[in-house]
């Protein structure tokens, strides 16, 4: 099970899926110096004093569907890691998790893309931070598990022929 290396892509899966949570996936200046930054639970802006000594009101937009669809994508690669008795199970869920995280890597952008930028004025585009990536790797990392456990069935496939 564990010593699979399916297992262990998916296991990645479940941990850049962890660090999608915590870790900030953009952020951008305002033409007041206001910073916002974008993480999978809210698009706020970071209230820093200007130079009266208030600070703003804070501004903040709820990105909860971000969450979900990481904590999603974590659960079925962990559910996946499990289901090694049942390949063709796991290609399904797979595959599920593919959609899953097309649909993360499709809400994030947009939120940087429309929400974000209509929220915040100012010349850029904003950056990208480290958030940002890791459904990119998870999405690798799911093809690689999904190709060798493909392969293993290939493997299994071949062998019933032979007896």
């Amino acid at each position: 099970m564990i010593q699979r290396i399916q297992s262990v892509f998916l296991f990645l899966i479940a941990i850049a899926m962890i660090c999608v949570l915590f870790l900030p996936i953009w952020s951008k200046t305002d033409t007041d110096g206001q910073q916002y930054v974008l993480n999978a639970f809210s698009l706020a802006a970071i209230s820093t004093p200007d130079a009266t000594g208030a600070t703003p009101a804070p501004v903040s937009k709820s990105t909860i569907v971000i969450a979900i669809l990481a904590i999603l994508a974590a659960l079925v690669a962990l559910y996946e890691i499990f289901q090694y008795k049942n390949r063709l199970t796991q290609m399904k869920l797979g595959f599920l998790n593919t959609l899953l995280l097309a649909g993360l890597m499709g809400s994030c952008f947009y939120y940087v893309s429309y929400v974000g930028e209509d929220m915040v004025k100012g010349a850029g585009r904003g950056e990208y931070e480290a958030g940002f990536y890791f459904p990119l790797i998870a999405l690798a990392l799911n093809a690689l598990a999904n190709r060798f456990i493909r392969k293993d069935e290939q493997l299994v496939r071949s062998v019933d022929r032979l007896r």
